[in-house]
């Protein structure tokens, strides 16, 4: 069996392809199920955030040279990304060579590394940031639940979570909170002067925009509205910092007295279009708004962005923002860097541990196969007379030469061969530590 990993991120692909690629909660059971009814899949997770969607697969090898070694051969490993990009091309009805153009695909120990720099967050668009690790998690949940991450995939997903754990604990990565609701209450700051005396509606009652909610009001904003499809949670969210939540029909009612709009939902359309913001603008005599769009796939139209006095920014669009925040971590990153190349080569470890489990399982049942003939032997002798200091040689003769038997013959063959390692690595093995 052999980790891959197919993927399209913030790096490779612009928000309008990541959106169409993204998977809605309601989808990713089915999703699920499909990517591992495929052929020669074992266990799957995926992983679906604004920034990136990424399919981890355990397959499969039929190549003669270990999983774990990367020399599996270059045809192998192009077959599992074809077959993941088709798959992915048509769950989404997205163009294969689009699609192809702008992912990544990695194999066994380039898996595990990714994994865990995603799950420390040295490969989110704000580095550091935390809720990936969050995601990540419940991406995994989710394929746990389903028991399509149970073996290999699953371990890995563990030992990721671990040394995420562990560069949070010992480096400043999560110092100096910095994160794209960070990012957009920044932006906010630096348009507007008198910030304090400003509204702001907020579109969704997620995580995201909770913390958009709690930076506002760290710094000093005090009304706010929260919109969402349901009620009650955008009231429960608003009671936490005295916002007042509305339903999202009530939004172009808000969006008049709205100076700053952030959104961030798991809606398939779009919740604000370019005909609501320019009725409220001229309500509002054009006094300028901000509007912050987190959500992929998009939830304000992109056309927004061509109104006069409206500032559309995307979560593309916020890179310049939170590069001062990314500079702080570098030094950050590097440490964490270190962590997760000792991480890596720990699961490597482990998983060659295992690998000899079943060898060593096999080699014992073999022994013990050996004991077993050779004592009912040295019994039947004892049974017709034979003395017994004869049948203790005879027995102890009979292991003896059974047992070496088939090593002796593999390393006379490898030593005519000229394959002079496999007889040294025969000595290791043996712990013979005198003159050849």
């Amino acid at each position: 069996m052999a980790l891959v990993l197919l993927g399209i991120n913030h790096n490779t692909a612009n928000v309008s392809l990541r959106e169409q690629v993204a998977f809605p909660p309601e989808r990713l059971n089915d999703a699920l199920r499909q990517v591992e009814a495929l052929a020669g899949v074992n266990e799957a997770v995926i992983v679906s955030t604004c920034n990136r969607t990424e399919l981890y697969v355990d397959v499969d090898c039929n190549d003669e040279v270990q999983a774990q070694d990367t020399a599996v051969s270059d045809a192998s490993q192009h077959a599992h990304q074809q077959q993941l990009l088709s798959w992915l091309s048509d769950f989404h009805d997205v163009n294969f060579e689009e699609l192809s153009g702008c992912s990544y695909f990695s194999w066994y120990e380039d898996v595990i590394r990714h994994l865990m720099r995603v799950a420390c967050g040295l490969d989110s668009m704000v580095l550091g940031e935390p809720q990936i690790l969050g995601q990540i998690k419940s991406a995994y949940a989710v394929g746990k639940e389903l028991g399509a991450a149970k073996g290999q995939l699953g371990r890995a997903f563990q030992e990721a979570f671990s040394i995420a754990k562990e560069v949070r604990t010992d480096t400043a990565i999560g110092e100096n909170p910095v994160s794209v609701a960070y990012a957009s209450v920044t932006l906010a700051e630096q348009i507007f002067s008198d910030f304090g005396s400003l509204n702001a509606l907020l579109i969704g009652a997620g995580h995201t925009i909770e913390l958009v909610a709690r930076h506002l009001t760290e710094r000093g904003l005090s009304q706010i509205v929260i919109a969402n499809r349901t009620l009650g949670n955008a009231v429960n969210l608003g009671e936490k910092f005295g916002a007042r939540g509305v339903l999202l029909s009530d939004i172009p009612e808000e969006l008049e007295t709205a100076d700053i709009v952030v959104s961030s939902t798991n809606s398939q359309l779009p919740l604000l279009g370019k005909g609501a913001v320019e009725r409220a603008l001229k309500v509002r005599r054009h006094k300028p708004m901000l509007l912050v769009d987190l959500a992929v796939p998009r939830d304000i139209e992109p056309e927004v962005g061509q109104i006069a006095d409206a500032y559309l920014y995307s979560v593309d669009d916020i890179r310049d923002v939170i590069e001062d925040g990314v500079k702080s971590r570098a030094q950050a990153a590097e440490q964490a860097a270190a962590i997760i190349e000792r991480g890596v080569e720990d699961y490597l470890r482990q998983q060659r541990e295992r690998n000899a489990v079943a060898t060593l399982r096999e080699y014992r049942e073999h022994a013990d196969t050996i004991r077993e003939a050779e004592l009912e032997k040295a019994m039947k002798m004892l049974a017709k007379g034979a003395e017994p200091e004869a049948v203790l040689a005879s027995l102890a003769r009979g292991v003896t030469n059974k047992l070496i038997h088939a090593p002796s013959v593999k390393m006379k063959q490898a030593s005519a061969d000229g394959r002079d390692e496999v007889v040294q690595l025969a000595r290791e093995l043996f712990d013979l530590n005198g003159d050849s």
